[in-house]
């Protein structure tokens, strides 16, 4: 009997390289933020930064940037021209995601077809996409703040476009601990990711 193919090859390829391309970018900008702390009340444990100082950690984060453009390029442009961003994410309304969000606390949600995405995952998958839309552009009003000031004045200021960009990160963070709680427990959704089906 032949497997149902749930992730194709093109997805599983830039599902992983974003994993890798966003531990490396959040690791080193937490080396670059304890540098200079937007929050002077959180600091980032060493032993969890890449890059040993500020000049290692920028070289990281600026050269792990492009990786992580492209491949969202790729991954965005492959979704939209093949229509799977719209098969998978929408419809999306209020009423189903506090329907599947209820199911899911009280442990009843299915995850028998991997391949149909509930609201909640609908909504997280959304607000990931968008949240990395945003550490993009709050990243490049703080790097390029000069030839971008357009950019810099649309987070609020300089200042301001760091605080957007360290808020992005946690979510990302948060997104990443829920989506690895999720992953532990439906393992068979991790295999899919591996093999497709």
């Amino acid at each position: 009997m032949r497997k149902t193919l749930i992730h194709p090859l093109w997805l599983r390829l830039t599902h992983w390289i974003n994993v890798l391309a966003v531990l490396v970018m959040v690791t080193s900008g937490w080396e670059i933020y304890d540098a200079s702390p937007v929050f002077q009340a959180i600091r980032i444990p060493v032993g969890i930064t890449l890059g040993g100082w500020l000049g290692g950690a920028l070289q990281w984060h600026f050269a792990f940037m492009w990786l992580l453009v492209a491949n969202l390029l790729v991954y965005g442009t492959v979704n939209l021209l093949s229509g799977r961003l719209r098969r998978k994410i929408f419809p999306l309304s209020p009423q189903a995601v506090l329907r599947d969000l209820q199911a899911a606390l009280r442990g009843r949600l299915a995850h028998d077809d991997l391949s149909h995405y509930n609201a909640v995952q609908k909504l997280a998958y959304l607000a990931a996409l968008v949240d990395l839309a945003v550490l993009i552009l709050s990243g490049l009003a703080i790097w390029k703040s000069v030839q971008f000031p357009w950019l810099r004045e649309l987070m609020g200021g300089y200042d301001d476009a760091r605080v957007v960009h360290f808020c992005a990160m946690s979510f990302l963070m948060v997104f990443a601990v829920v989506h690895l709680a999720m992953v532990v427990l439906v393992p068979r959704s991790l295999r899919a990711m591996i093999r497709g089906h």
